[in-house]
């Protein structure tokens, strides 16, 4: 009772930005409102959809196929590119977008670019957890598979593939929510969508109530993506495999096929992380002697801090959730407490600074901007969690009892080590993404309180890119370290 309370108060208190947005409904459209709706919304509905659909597609395809080559396969080069596929997840999509406008690549300026471009920088979470869901799921399931007359590519399709569904469609939802919230990406591309336009009604036709009204479209769409998602995990019961060595899961490759994996891994690398590296660092390089000095050290310090300070408070109100979820069944809560990653950061900046203003004694302090991270990033942690939390069967809890360990000592000796990866996972993400998070952090900070990601606003708002080189590259090698000791610890530990 005392979780489901805990839960509740969790929720209401994540909803309470989301329902400040909603509210706006309770007020006329103005003119600026019904002008945007007019003039672009079909276009600004249709991009949206395109960009969603293709990074949907782009994530999945690459996601997946990374995954299941480093999990299952040995080939040259393997080990390194088993963690080294992470590592665009350290660098901003709105980094990314500018270094390869930068670079111009032909036809890079189009719905194909900013396609290719939030995939590159959003891969990462499909494979990431697609490749726990491959080392998890066993190896003598596809083996008795083949021995029943699969191919290995049926067995995959038939086995390997439905036996990680769980942790796929987490990535993927994490994807597709960072898709929709995105501005920096597609505000350098010129291309609209709903952040675009909801941006343009607030900063340029100074009606914060149309912007409003348009992130309310973000947040049915968000719903949408979350209800799809449970519709695809109805019905479907996860098993969890035996423990074996993660060494033993592999499959050596020979011949032209282990060239081909290696290349294939390489050339996203190259194109994902190595290239935008290679630009950043020829660029802060040549501003080094002007720009580095003692002030650095703060900024870099003040993102750690927050980074931290978010990654425990977003996954001990994920775990919470996931835990009264379990045992009362609080699906609406839970949607309720995820949404906020579809929603624009500056738009929970701004319910973040009325609620905290109207609150009075609260003005000037963390709490909007703790507030905005728990809103924001509540889907990365769960998602994960929750992962980890269904394959922790019914049987496994009446087993713990039947050996006398029941309550907290089941929570601690049975199922936290379950839940291990999973609470690895959302506290690693959550602080790469607060790292990299510049709208909520930019507009709810304390005086003084400037970060890494502040920097490169202020830099690129000026449209000085040469000097923001220098925080990017700072802020993506920074983002390094907690991806690399991720999968490092990921693949050392069993099954």
């Amino acid at each position: 009772m005392i979780g489901k309370t805990a839960s509740f108060l969790i929720a209401s208190l994540i909803a309470a930005p989301i329902l400040v947005i909603l509210s706006s409904w309770r007020t006329p459209m103005d003119d600026v409102f019904l002008h945007l709706m007019s003039t672009g919304l079909s276009e600004v509905l249709f991009n949206t959809l395109w960009l969603v659909m293709g990074v949907a597609v782009g994530t999945t395809v690459l996601g997946v196929s990374l995954a299941w080559l480093t999990a299952t396969l040995e080939f040259p080069g393997r080990a390194i590119f088993n963690w080294a596929l992470v590592l665009p997840l350290a660098i901003p999509t709105y980094v990314l977008a500018f270094v390869n406008i930068a670079l111009a690549l032909p036809g890079i300026r189009s719905t194909g670019g900013i396609i290719f471009v939030m995939t590159m920088a959003l891969y990462p979470y499909v494979y990431l957890l697609a490749r726990n869901g491959f080392l998890t799921s066993g190896k003598r399931a596809t083996e008795v598979a083949q021995s029943l007359g699969q191919t290995p590519i049926s067995a995959f399709f038939k086995v390997a593939l439905p036996m990680a569904q769980p942790m796929i469609l987490s990535g993927l939802m994490l994807a597709l929510m960072e898709t929709l919230a995105d501005f920096g990406a597609v505000s350098i591309f010129n291309y609209d969508t709903f952040t675009t336009t909801l941006y343009k009604a607030w900063f340029s036709m100074f009606s914060l109530n149309a912007a409003a009204k348009f992130s309310s479209f973000l947040v049915v769409l968000a719903f949408l993506l979350l209800w799809l998602e449970q519709r695809a995990r109805q019905s479907k019961r996860y098993i969890p495999a035996e423990k074996q060595p993660r060494s033993a899961m592999r499959v050596p490759l020979n011949g032209a096929p282990r060239f081909l994996a290696s290349a294939y891994c390489f050339t996203i690398l190259f194109v994902a992380f190595i290239v935008p590296v290679m630009y950043l660092s020829i660029g802060a390089f040549t501003v080094l002697s002007e720009d580095l000095d003692s002030r650095y050290f703060g900024f870099l310090g003040r993102s750690l801090g927050l980074s931290a300070m978010a990654a425990l408070l977003v996954v001990a109100g994920a775990l919470l959730m996931s835990y009264t979820h379990r045992y009362h069944k609080i699906a609406f809560l839970v949607r309720l407490a995820t949404v906020g990653y579809a929603l624009p950061g500056t738009i929970l900046a701004v319910a973040g600074i009325m609620i905290t203003t109207s609150a009075g004694f609260l003005t000037g302090t963390l709490f909007a901007m703790m507030l905005g991270y728990l809103t924001r990033f509540m889907a990365v942690a769960h998602n994960p969690i929750e992962s980890g939390m269904a394959r922790i069967t019914p049987h496994i809890d009446e087993a713990a009892r039947s050996l006398g360990a029941g309550g907290l000592r089941m929570i601690t000796k049975v199922q936290m080590p379950l839940l291990r990866e999973g609470l690895i996972v959302g506290a690693i993400l959550v602080f790469v993404d607060v790292m990299k998070e510049m709208p909520i952090t930019l507009m709810t900070r304390p005086f003084g309180w400037d970060t890494l990601a502040v920097r490169i606003f202020e830099f690129t708002a000026e449209g000085d890119w040469e000097r923001a080189t220098l925080p990017a590259i700072t802020l993506v090698l920074t983002g390094l370290l907690p991806v690399i000791l991720l999968t490092r610890r990921l693949e050392r530990c069993p099954s």
